[in-house]
């Protein structure tokens, strides 16, 4: 019975030392993507209430999950603004597509 014990603890181990290191990784191509997110967000200002993203405070960051489609950052004022959005979410994604669609148009065309 101890020897069975042991063994399963060994496989356990094992097995965490295995799957650990992935995890990390996956954790820091996540926060990059996060940050790379961030950096590309095309509005200053609240999606739903119009008001400066850093006038209360840091901007809440939240990340909408739709089936089927990539997650999306957007980004509030204050957490308020949340049950706003996701009232209509559709409203307020196409403002955030017009925004990136308007940046990117004024951005100097990449050379290749």
């Amino acid at each position: 019975m101890k020897s069975l014990l042991r063994s399963s603890a060994l496989l356990a181990i094992a097995l965490l030392l295995q799957v650990a290191p992935s995890f990390a990784a996956g954790t820091s191509d996540k926060s990059s993507a996060d940050e790379k997110a961030k950096a590309a967000y095309p509005l200053t200002t609240c999606v739903v209430s119009g008001d400066k993203l850093t006038e209360m405070g840091k901007p809440v960051e939240y990340v909408y999950k739709q089936a089927g489609q990539p997650d999306r950052l957007v980004m509030f004022c204050c957490k308020d603004c949340i049950k706003d959005f996701e009232s209509d979410p559709a409203k307020y994604l196409k403002k955030i597509d017009e925004a990136a669609a308007a940046k990117a148009k004024d951005l100097p065309a990449a050379k290749h």
